[in-house]
């Protein structure tokens, strides 16, 4: 089970700074919110007269904190599977390229003794061993104008470097305002918004885009300077990582996976478990798409590993044996049956961590390791709703060009939940899982040599100008390209080709006709039908 603990600090008064309203405020409602809402297990709680954690002042004196620090992040005390939030409002300053927090008795004039360099912050986080490590700064004060470098700059190239997520209330040229009338801090102020019933926002993706809208709109009510969040998310894959469970829509759970097969293309296997690690535990029942990857991911690192390894191979005599020249423990290995047995041990200590041991025997005598193949090697066709596409690939391996057109059409409408509609409204299409629309569009591109797909249409009909609005010239453009109509005129839907060597983007087809209008054998010219394309080529775009 995922652990989720936090360390929270709000600092109103300073010793030696000009005293914020509603820091403290902001960190006491983080806390309650993450402990009450959320459920985390564990939220250390540093601001003025804060109560004792572990025996020690909580009190945000540099002295304390340094002190807690190295104490509670003496030894790992997370799993890869867990989060580990860090949540601070108070003054941040820029020092000689460094970032610093300031404390209570943070000096603007000592910095580097009295202050605490977010570095250090990040060095001991990592040794908490979570895998998610999520930043949350409010520390851009305009009371700061007067003294120091602005704070940011270096620890957005911190989250870069050690793949941490970074949230921040304000771009680097930008200050955070606290507002009077909602009594906190305006970018705290949206953030639970976000995180609870009202914004509901499960991934980092999602909180962005609340973020980016919500903090302009509430300082332009209140008559305050632009103010614009903004996420560093270091690798991007983990903009799709789920903060909050409760909120997760099967949209998300499947760009989760969509991401979890990127990891593994791009040979990022630490990230790859991750995130399949999260797509099982979002599961109500155990997901055997998430387990046989996890699998996969383990047999992949493990082979890597051993990849990495001396290895003595036996020969008629020792005088004879080679040895690979590679500064790692040298692995004696008598016969390749000793080697998988080794391998097969270390598939299985990595998938213990996840509560996994089941073994796909597929998997155990698959012997290659390059992920680029991963598409290939898996039959699984992935579905969020469990529909089957076995029927869809079937037509399509066989060429029937016009018959899996059609099952195309019944797939999307099942996916939509509208078969008895036999149609597609706007809200359906932005509701379609990305896992289903991909799976489709992997069908289509692999049967048709990439010349039909729905991602092929979708560059097509970027290429001809479309910028998100429905204008009927760039449809008519677009269709003359993909060969839905000749000379100016439409075609029906019984004129296209039904053949491999129809116009690029030619299929699917028959989706396009029905996705705003009832069959009726129309022209695929209508105006309905641009307006649905357009809805799910915007629908792909949010896919990628």
């Amino acid at each position: 089970m995922t652990k989720n603990w936090a360390l929270v600090i709000g600092i109103n008064h300073y010793e030696f700074l000009e005293p914020l309203k509603y820091a403290k405020q902001d960190a006491q409602l983080m806390q309650n919110f993450l402990c009450n809402e959320i459920g985390f297990e564990q939220v250390f709680l540093f601001c003025d007269r804060s109560p004792k954690e572990l025996e020690a002042s909580t009190h945000p004196y540099r002295n304390n904190l340094l002190q807690f620090l190295q104490d509670f992040f003496e030894q790992p005390c997370l799993e890869p599977g867990d989060n580990f939030w860090f949540f601070f409002s108070g003054h941040g300053i820029g020092h000689a390229n460094q970032d610093y927090i300031m404390l209570c008795d943070g000096n603007p004039q000592d910095v580097e003794n009295t202050a605490l360099p977010v570095n250090y912050i990040i060095e001991k986080l990592r040794s908490c061993g979570a895998g998610n490590i999520i930043l949350i700064f409010d520390a851009c004060r305009d009371q700061n104008k007067t003294f120091g470098e602005k704070f940011g700059r270096q620890t957005q190239q911190l989250a870069h470097q050690n793949g941490f997520i970074n949230i921040f209330a304000c771009s680097c040229d930008e200050y955070s305002y606290e507002i009077d009338a909602l009594q906190q801090g305006v970018f705290t102020y949206a953030l639970l918004e976000g995180l609870g019933n009202q914004g509901q926002c499960a991934t980092l993706e999602r909180l962005n885009q609340y973020l980016r809208f919500r903090v302009p709109q509430l300082v332009h009510q209140y008559k305050h300077p632009r103010q614009t969040p903004h996420i560093v998310v270091e690798p991007k894959a983990k903009s799709h990582l789920i903060l909050l469970p409760k909120h997760a829509t099967l949209d998300d759970i499947s760009q989760l996976k969509i991401s979890a097969f990127q990891a593994e293309a791009d040979k990022n296997l630490e990230l790859a478990e991750q995130l399949w690690m999260q797509a099982n535990i979002m599961a109500s029942t155990p997901d055997i798409d998430a387990i046989t990857a996890m699998q996969r991911v383990a047999r992949l690192q493990a082979e890597f590993l051993y990849s990495q390894t001396n290895i003595v191979l036996p020969t008629s005599s020792p005088e004879e044996n080679i040895r690979l020249n590679l500064p790692l423990p040298t692995l004696e290995v008598t016969n390749t049956n000793n080697y998988q047995k080794q391998v097969n041990k270390t598939i299985e200590k990595l998938l213990k961590r996840n509560n996994i041991s089941v073994f796909n025997p597929d998997l155990k005598n698959n012997k290659s390791n390059n992920i680029h193949n991963i598409k290939e090697q898996d039959t699984n066709l992935y579905s969020a709703l469990e529909i089957n596409y076995q029927p869809l690939e079937d037509l399509l391996a066989a060429g029937k060009w016009k018959q899996a057109d059609r099952e195309t059409l019944t797939l999307l409408l099942k996916a939509a939940g509208r078969e008895k509609e036999g149609w597609l409204n706007i809200q359906s299409i932005n509701q379609l899982p990305c896992i289903d629309l991909c799976t489709i569009d992997q069908l289509w591109l692999k049967y048709s040599n990439e010349r039909f797909g729905l991602s092929v249409q979708k560059g097509i009909w970027e290429s001809v100008g479309a910028q998100g609005d429905n204008d009927y010239e760039i449809w008519c453009k677009f269709c003359d390209h993909v060969g839905w109509r000749v000379n100016n005129n439409w075609l029906f839907y019984s004129d296209l080709t039904f053949t491999s060597d129809a116009p690029k983007g030619h299929f699917p087809a028959a989706g396009v006709i029905h996705l705003l209008t009832q069959w009726r054998g129309w022209a695929i010219g209508s105006f309905s039908c641009v307006v649905g394309f357009s809805a799910l080529a915007s629908k792909m775009e949010t896919c990628d």
